[in-house]
C-alpha cells in the first residue's frame, strides 16, 4: 500500500524501513504468540480478547525524551504517525471522497447582511467504519477554502497545507475530518466579518452540527494555523453552552485581533487596513448574493483601524472588544488546549502564546505548549523552515533541530486521549526550544523559577555610540553594551526595558533592539516597541508635561528564549521604529536619561534545575538538513 502526501507518494516499505530478515524473525514470533493466544482465548473468552486489544494503550506513550529511539520517518517533507490506521476512507460521489453540507444558524438582525438567515458551508471526510461505530471529528475553520486568491478550487478538496495530512493520516485511525468556511467566505453567506460576532456564531453552529451527526461520537477538535488557528479560540469561547468541543490546537493563532497588530500602542503597517484591505474581497464573486456582504462591521472596519493607529487604542465602540477571545475562553471553556507557536513568527508574534500559556494553566484548563524557533509555519516542514530561518538570530542558529518529525505522532496521541478517550493523557508541559536549538520541558512558560538580571543604562550597559536624543525618522539613536559576560545566561520569557525619557510633545515612540555580540558580530535576540502615550503599560492613554516632566517607559520585549554565552556581550539600541512597525502617529523628539531607573531586565533560568528536562527530538535526515 502507499501513503500519499502533499508532495507525492511514499512507498510504505520506505516508511516502515523493515528489511526482510527482521520481518521473518518477527513473523515467526508472531505465529507462536497467536497459537498461544487462540488456545487461551478458547478457555477465557471475550474478556481476554478485550484485554489484549487494550494492551497497547496500557503500555502508555513513549516519553518525549525517548522519541529519538523510535522509527520515525525523518527524510520526507513532513512528519508521519508511526503506524498506519486500519480504516479506509468512505467513498462518496465526488473524486475527493468528501460530502458538502450547509449549516443554518440565526444571525442577529443588527449584523445586517444575510441576517437572520446565516448559512455555513463545510465539507466532511469520513472513515469507512462498521455499522454502529461513531467517530470524532477533527476540523479546520477558516476563510481560505474556495477562495481564488489562495488557489483552493472548492471546499470539497482537502487543503494541501493541513487537510490532506489529516485525511491521509488521522482518518485511517477512526477520525472524520471537516473543512469549514467562515462567514462571508467560500460558499458561506453574509459578509466577511473578520473574526467578529457573526463569524463566531457561525463557527459555534458548525461545531454543534459536527457533534450532533449520527455518525459522530459527539467529540470535536479544532486545529489550524494563522487565521485558521484563531477560529479555535472563537469556538472555545462558548464553553459550557455545549460540550462537543473537547480540544483545540491553535497554531500561531490570535487571542484577539487588535493584539495581532498593536503592541504597547504601536501599530504594524497592516493595522489600519486589515479588515477591508487584506480580507475585503473574500466572499465577493459577482453573483446576486453579493449584497449580503454589506454589514455594519465591514463598513466601519477601515475607520476603526485608522482611528486605532491615530489613538493607539480603541476609543470608540467595541469593535476590538468583540474580537478579543481569551477572556471568554478562560471563563467558559471546558476542554483542553495544545498551543503551538513559532518564537520567530513575524506574522503572529509570540506574545499570542506567552504568557497565554500560563493563563490557561491558572484557569485550570488542561494545556500543553510547543514553542520552537521557527517562523509562521508548522513544526514538521523542513523545506519551509529552512527557507524562512535566517542566520543572525532569525531562527537559523536553531535549524535543523527545530524540525519536529514526531509532531504528527504527538497530535495523534493528543486526539486519541481527548477525542477517543483512549490511551494515556499526554504530558501537560511546554516544549520550548532556545535560539541555539536546544529543546527542554517547562512546567510553565514563562517559567516560575527565574532570577532577574538587571543592568542600568550608563553603568552595566555603557553607551558606545549614538546621541541620547531619538529623532522620529528612525535614523539614529543611542547604543549601549555590557562588558563580556563572565557566565552564560539563559533568558526565558519577556525581557523588560524601563527607561526614563523626556519628550518634545505628548507622543513619540521607541523601538528597542536586543543583540548578542561576539568578536564584532551581533545577532538579533529580541525587540520591543512602545507608543509613549502608553508608557505606563496597558490600554490607557497617559498625559504629562512635555520637555519638563520625565516619564518612565515600561517597555516589554516580544517573548524570547535565548542563550548568551560566556564571553559574549549584550547590546541594546534605541530608535523611533523598526521591524514592520509604522512611525508614530504622534511624532516627537525623545531624549533618553541614563541612571538607576533606566534598566534592562532579563529573566534567567538555571539549566540544572529539577523543574526542567532537556531532550533531543528525532534527527532530521531531509536533504535540506543534511546540507545545512
Amino acid at each position: 500500500m502507499t501513503v500519499k502526501g502533499d508532495e507525492g507518494v511514499l512507498d510504505s516499505s520506505e516508511v516502515q524501513r523493515a528489511d526482510n530478515q527482521s520481518f521473518n524473525a518477527v513473523l515467526g514470533s508472531t505465529i507462536a504468540v497467536c497459537l498461544v493466544f487462540l488456545f487461551v482465548s478458547a478457555l477465557f473468552g471475550d474478556s481476554l480478547v478485550n484485554a489484549v486489544q487494550d494492551s497497547p494503550q496500557e503500555q502508555g506513550n513513549v516519553p518525549i525524551w525517548e522519541r529519538y529511539l523510535e522509527d520515525y520517518t525523518v527524510d520526507t517533507d513532513f512528519g508521519y504517525i508511526l503506524e498506519v490506521g486500519p480504516y479506509e476512507i468512505l467513498e462518496t460521489a465526488n473524486e475527493w471522497n468528501s460530502t458538502h453540507h450547509f449549516v443554518e444558524y440565526i444571525l442577529p438582525l443588527e449584523e445586517g447582511g444575510a441576517a437572520p438567515n446565516g448559512l455555513i458551508s463545510l465539507a466532511v471526510w469520513r472513515p469507512n467504519v462498521p455499522d454502529g461505530v461513531t467517530v470524532p471529528v477533527i476540523a479546520e475553520f477558516g476563510p481560505y477554502f474556495q477562495e481564488p486568491s489562495v488557489e483552493t478550487p472548492t471546499i470539497e478538496v482537502p487543503g494541501s497545507w493541513l487537510g490532506s495530512m489529516m485525511v491521509e493520516q488521522m482518518l485511517p485511525h477512526g477520525y472524520a475530518f471537516a473543512q469549514v468556511s467562515v462567514a462571508g467566505t467560500g460558499r458561506s453567506n453574509h459578509c466577511m466579518d473578520l473574526m467578529g460576532n457573526a463569524e463566531q456564531l457561525g463557527n459555534d453552529a458548525a461545531v454543534r452540527w459536527l457533534g450532533e451527526q449520527n455518525w459522530s461520537n459527539g467529540n470535536v477538535g479544532l486545529i489550524g494555523k494563522s487565521y485558521d488557528g484563531s477560529t479555535p479560540w472563537q469556538a472555545a469561547m462558548f464553553g459550557a453552552e455545549h460540550d462537543y468541543l473537547k480540544t483545540i490546537v491553535p497554531i500561531s493563532g490570535l487571542i484577539g485581533v487588535k493584539e495581532l497588530m498593536w503592541r504597547n500602542g504601536s501599530a504594524e503597517a497592516r493595522a489600519p487596513i486589515m479588515h477591508n484591505g487584506v480580507y475585503g474581497s473574500y466572499g465577493l464573486d459577482g453573483d446576486e448574493e453579493d449584497y449580503q456582504n454589506i454589514c455594519p462591521d465591514y463598513l466601519i472596519g477601515p475607520g476603526t483601524g485608522m482611528s486605532a493607529y491615530l489613538l493607539g487604542s480603541e476609543q470608540f465602540g467595541d469593535y476590538w472588544a468583540e474580537r478579543y477571545f481569551l477572556d471568554r475562553v478562560l471563563e467558559n471553556y471546558q476542554g483542553s488546549v495544545y498551543l503551538i507557536q513559532g518564537m520567530h513568527d513575524w506574522n503572529v508574534d509570540p506574545h499570542m502564546a506567552v504568557p497565554t500559556m500560563n493563563a490557561l494553566i491558572d484557569a485550570g484548563i488542561e494545556a500543553k505548549g510547543l514553542f520552537g524557533q521557527w517562523d509562521h509555519d508548522y513544526p514538521d516542514r523542513p523545506i519551509q523552515l529552512d527557507d524562512r530561518s535566517d542566520m543572525g538570530g532569525r531562527g537559523g542558529e536553531a535549524f535543523p533541530e527545530m524540525i519536529r518529525y514526531d509532531w504528527m505522532q504527538d497530535l495523534y496521541e493528543w486526539f486519541e486521549y481527548y477525542l477517543q478517550d483512549r490511551g494515556e493523557q499526554p504530558g501537560q508541559y511546554i516544549e520550548i526550544q532556545d535560539n541555539l536549538g536546544e529543546w527542554r520541558l517547562e512546567d510553565r512558560y514563562p517559567p516560575s523559577d527565574t532570577t532577574e538580571w538587571s543592568g542600568s543604562l550608563g553603568a552595566e550597559l555603557s553607551n558606545i555610540g549614538g546621541s541620547l536624543t531619538v529623532i522620529p525618522d528612525a535614523s539614529t539613536g543611542p547604543v549601549w553594551e555590557t562588558e563580556p559576560l563572565t557566565e552564560t545566561l539563559r533568558i526565558a520569557g519577556v525581557p523588560r526595558l524601563h527607561v526614563d525619557v523626556t519628550t518634545a510633545t505628548i507622543g513619540g515612540q521607541l523601538y528597542a533592539l536586543l543583540e548578542d555580540c561576539f568578536e564584532n558580530t551581533c545577532i538579533h535576540i529580541g525587540h520591543a516597541i512602545m507608543d509613549l502615550r502608553y508608557h505606563a503599560g496597558g490600554d490607557q492613554i497617559q498625559t504629562w508635561t512635555p520637555i519638563f516632566e520625565t516619564i518612565n517607559a515600561k517597555m516589554e520585549f516580544m517573548p524570547l528564549d535565548a542563550v548568551l554565552l560566556e564571553g559574549h556581550t549584550i547590546r541594546l539600541s534605541l530608535t523611533s521604529t523598526g521591524e514592520d512597525y509604522l512611525p508614530a502617529s504622534t511624532s516627537s523628539l525623545v531624549t533618553i536619561q541614563e541612571g538607576d531607573t533606566s534598566t534592562l531586565q532579563l529573566d534567567i533560568i538555571d539549566e540544572t534545575s529539577d523543574s526542567r528536562r532537556y531532550f533531543t527530538p528525532p534527527e532530521c535526515f531531509h536533504e535540506v538538513c543534511l546540507g545545512s
